[in-house]
């Protein structure tokens, strides 16, 4: 490491844990807990998903080289940067997580497309997948995954930040806060579009084989994450929305964390294109099995969800929904009532133009709020 790198870094870290020790963070926490708790006093406002590549500012410039430090050095002046400019009610954890390793032996395939790339330094990318489903006989090709915990690599991390922070800053492993389930995003990417909305249609039976081995994968790689000690209850956010909960079954005596102890996140964003019924029937009932082993469970996530709200509390411990654009908010709210938490995704083409029409977001987020 350069020489007063190291220095600068230690003084990035104080000014992030000077900013996390604020009283505010456990304000906006015990703010967060409640919408998560049905006990609402106001919405939980969070600005996330941020096209940071846009944003040139010289207190985002990294210094460091080795990559795993340079990813801290990044978070940590993306969170200050924020937390000073745009927090909403955005909630700085007093440490640095590291994620454990976690090592899989694969499901047999792997995703083959194109990407075309419109903007450098932007993550999202233009892709075109490659059919690997188009026979019966392709299902031989997935297989169960075996999991394994890398704890000498994650030790490693853990050992190189507590280095370069020298104590400024907690560095703590941490493991899986909650349990993404979007067997159909999954399907699109090892399919494209075209073929598995055609399938739904003209091979349902198969369609029933492909869900239906791709959900007992993801069952077998749950249930390796609970026994090897994987899960955590630390969830900084869940997609763009509060993870904060008194609600989450507690922990059992030995202390271990458990699917019952954490989120469980579902989506299946190309069901859009679909009707209710076949939500239910390819995506609902196999939700019931996944996320449905887990303590509290958000569904949705681009796909409007405001006519069909009956099929997705079916889903057991059900507690969040996304409401998204495409879907009618005062629709969504009328159904939605009290039961569980709407999570609104405001329209963001709304800020994605030359001259921001301040009059029309206004607009539209007053109707949500109305609602």
């Amino acid at each position: 490491m350069k020489p007063g790198v190291k220095t600068k870094l230690q003084d990035l870290a104080k000014e992030y844990l000077e900013l996390a020790s604020q009283d505010i963070n456990t304000e906006r926490r015990e703010l967060r807990r409640k919408v998560n708790d049905l006990e609402s006093e106001r919405p939980v406002v969070l600005i996330d998903e941020i096209p940071w590549n846009e944003i040139a500012h010289d207190s985002l410039k990294l210094i460091s080289e080795d990559p795993f430090i340079r990813a801290s050095e990044d978070f940590l002046r993306k969170r200050i940067y924020q937390f000073r400019h745009f927090p909403g009610d955005m909630v700085l954890r007093p440490f640095l997580a590291v994620n454990k390793i976690i090592r899989s032996t694969g499901i047999g395939i792997e995703v083959e497309e194109q990407t075309l790339e419109y903007e450098t330094g932007n993550n999202i990318v233009a892709h075109e997948y490659i059919d690997q489903f188009s026979r019966d006989e392709d299902l031989e090709k997935l297989k169960m995954p075996v999991i394994t915990y890398d704890k000498t690599e994650t030790e490693r991390r853990v050992s190189l930040l507590n280095d370069v922070y020298d104590g400024i800053i907690d560095v703590v492993a941490e493991g899986l806060g909650r349990i993404h389930v979007g067997t159909w995003d999954d399907i699109s990417e090892y399919r494209g579009v075209s073929p598995l909305l055609i399938d739904l249609l003209d091979r349902p039976d198969f369609t029933h084989k492909l869900v239906r081995r791709l959900t007992d994968i993801q069952i077998h790689t749950m249930k390796q994450y609970e026994e090897l000690g994987l899960l955590d209850t630390g969830l900084e956010t869940l997609h763009c929305t509060a993870s904060e909960t008194g609600d989450m079954p507690a922990l059992e005596e030995d202390g271990k964390v458990r699917l019952k102890n954490v989120w469980g996140r579902g989506v299946a964003q190309i069901l859009a294109s679909a009707s209710k019924e076949m939500r239910e029937e390819f995506d609902i009932e196999y939700m019931k099995e996944t996320v449905g082993l887990c303590g509290m469970t958000y569904y949705g996530c681009c796909e409007p969800l405001d006519t069909m709200i009956d099929i997705v509390e079916k889903i057991p411990n059900l507690r969040k929904i996304s409401v998204t654009p495409w879907a009618d908010s005062v629709n969504a709210a009328e159904v939605i009532g009290s039961r569980y938490v709407y999570a609104s995704k405001p329209n963001p083409a709304s800020v994605a133009v030359y001259c921001l029409d301040k009059d029309n977001m206004k607009k539209e987020q007053g109707t949500i709020m109305e609602a």
